[in-house]
């Protein structure tokens, strides 16, 4: 069987995590294959957003321990690789110009939580659950975790959730902004797919702007991130999608940005 699956529709590109019987743990793999499928459907000219979902118990239980535990007596060299897998996948969501959205139902635990974390959004189902689960197990954030938490919620809530590693359930993540909405568990694909949909009709070139200048904030000063705004914005305003906003707007009709 697939560890995972991949599918395209109105522009929509969707990776289904596929291991139920592992809860969606990541071996190297599933690293692989997601990996290898997310660069795929990022490069594609007829995706325009992307959708990552799990199954109805687990979005992502993390890292296989199970997996681990057959490489005990190499276990530090075969959890960096492992690691190493799962951070370019990482690396990939961020840099990419178009949006991910997280449909989340059940636990996402350890890689899990960081994987959702990394993508723009995440839609959560009412029971959804998000567990650090790192400390538990002896372990510390991977999956750059450790970065879009504490930028999410601030130092001293990532410190508190690595420490005690209690769940945080679904209400508790969009009161700490962790979750974008939160839905019936029945809605959570749809949900997360119609607003995919909805940003597929939007600039891509805007947004990936955004989503660098944005990424870019906390670690510029303001005169580099000043002169980083000055590129971007005559960048988006030379684009054929500038010039597609500007005159919609003035012409006041929506901008058709599907013209490629």
């Amino acid at each position: 069987m697939a560890t995972l699956e991949v599918s395209i529709q109105n522009h929509v590109g969707k990776i289904q995590l596929n291991r139920p019987e592992a809860f969606n743990a990541f071996d190297l793999d599933l690293c692989q294959n997601f990996h290898r499928s997310l660069r795929e459907l990022a490069e594609s000219p007829e995706v325009r957003a992307l959708v990552i979902l799990g199954g109805d118990r687990a979005f992502s239980s993390g890292g296989d321990l199970r997996w681990m535990k057959q490489h005990l007596d190499q276990l530090g060299s075969s959890v960096f690789e492992l690691a190493g897998c799962f951070h370019e996948s990482i690396l990939t969501l961020r840099t990419m110009e178009k949006p991910v959205i997280a449909a989340v139902k059940g636990v996402a635990a350890g890689a899990g939580f960081s994987l959702a974390l990394a993508c723009d959004f995440r839609v959560l189902g009412e029971n959804a659950k998000f567990v650090h689960a790192y400390s538990s197990a002896g372990l510390c954030f991977d999956g750059g975790g450790s970065f879009h938490l504490a930028r999410i919620v601030g130092l001293a809530r990532s410190l508190e959730i690595a420490a005690f590693d209690q769940p945080i359930g679904a209400s508790q993540a969009l009161r700490w902004g962790v979750a974008t909405k939160v839905t019936t568990d029945e809605q959570v694909n749809e949900e997360a797919i119609e607003m995919a949909e909805t940003l597929a009709k939007r600039s891509l070139h805007s947004w990936g702007w955004s989503k660098r200048l944005l990424s870019s904030a906390f670690s510029n000063n303001l005169e580099t991130q000043l002169k980083l705004e000055q590129e971007g914005i005559a960048a988006c305003a030379a684009h054929e999608d500038g010039r597609e906003g500007i005159c919609a707007f003035l012409e006041k009709r929506k901008p058709n940005y599907l013209y490629k």
